[in-house]
């Protein structure tokens, strides 16, 4: 086949409608890749497709686990609902912030102690479709200036109807005169294709102490 053939054939196959989607996505470094999109398919269907394949089909049967797959549904998409926010420190109370906040009289989501030792728990909640790559951001701000820019692989899920639960590492808030005071923060959830399943601005402050009774 010579070149002109070869062009000939790119063409007729860029407009069948049989290839699949490239968008070009620049990475971190400002490079960009080309991502490769197949079309999705209802998560009922692809087990009647790979009903043949017996290694793909137990993949897929490990992967859903305990799912009910009587009560799929026809949607391609998955659907991703975070439920609430936890934040721990030890020798305090757990405290449960549902999703969006709740901003105090001050405008504030919750407050913390500079210098103290807390992690972050998230529960969510995978309907539809196997969600790939879930991930989430969470970047801080103090007086206009980014301070941090947290980024966390949560991994791939099967829609069930019990949450998933994830506890981040535990950290050290900042401490000291200059580290207190009001942060500015931006959450986002997003999967592999792109797909944003929460993005979310809020305010929190940070203390010489904790707050005296719970938010």
């Amino acid at each position: 086949m010579d070149d002109k053939e070869k062009e000939k054939e790119k063409e007729e196959k860029k407009h069948d409608g049989t290839d699949p989607v490239e968008e070009e996505e620049e990475d971190e470094e400002g490079n960009k890749r080309t991502v490769v999109l197949g079309p999705q398919v209802p998560l009922k269907e692809q087990l009647e497709l790979d009903k043949d394949d017996e290694s793909l089909r137990r993949w897929k049967e490990q992967l859903l686990g305990q799912v009910d797959t009587e009560k799929l549904g026809e949607t391609a998409e998955p659907e991703v609902k975070v439920l609430n926010l936890t934040i721990l420190s030890p020798g305090r109370p757990d405290l449960v912030l549902p999703i969006p906040f709740q901003a105090d009289e001050k405008g504030y989501a919750f407050a913390l102690k500079d210098g103290s030792p807390y992690s972050f728990r998230f529960s969510f909640i995978v309907s539809n479709n196997i969600v790939s790559g879930l991930k989430y951001t969470n970047t801080v701000w103090k007086t206009g200036v980014r301070v941090e820019n947290q980024k966390m692989m949560l991994g791939t899920f099967s829609p069930q109807p019990e949450p998933y639960v994830y506890e981040g590492e535990e950290e050290t808030t900042p401490a000291g005169i200059f580290a207190r005071g009001s942060y500015s923060a931006k959450l986002k959830f997003v999967d592999d294709d792109g797909k944003v399943y929460l993005e979310m601005s809020y305010y929190f402050e940070i203390r010489k102490e904790w707050p005296a009774t719970a938010q």
